[in-house]
């Protein structure tokens, strides 16, 4: 199980407005069905299996480019645990358990 931070970003498109392309990637989130994921203000956070998480991040980089977009960066964080499954919201519980 892993824990990926993944952030996708279009360039070229003529507009500084992202909320377009940030939906269409929720929207190739929602139709996944191995995997968990969050929206957060600066990106989305996937939980599942690695290699799913790969696959999904392609269409994800894609989807930039089937919209007209000229360049895309994409900016991903993997948190592999193989000693213990590791949940996005076990790693909240643990922090908020030490506060």
């Amino acid at each position: 199980m892993a824990i990926v931070e993944v952030s996708v970003v279009p360039l070229g498109t003529g507009d500084t407005s992202l909320s377009k392309y940030v939906a269409g990637c929720q929207k190739i989130l929602a139709e996944e069905k191995d995997i968990h994921y969050q929206l957060t203000p600066m990106g989305s956070i996937i939980e599942g299996e690695l290699d799913v998480i790969f696959d999904i991040i392609k269409k994800l980089h894609q989807l930039p480019f089937n919209n007209e977009a000229q360049r895309v960066y994409t900016n991903i964080k993997i948190d592999d645990r193989r000693d213990k499954k590791a949940t996005m919201y076990q790693k909240l519980e643990s922090v908020a358990s030490k506060l």
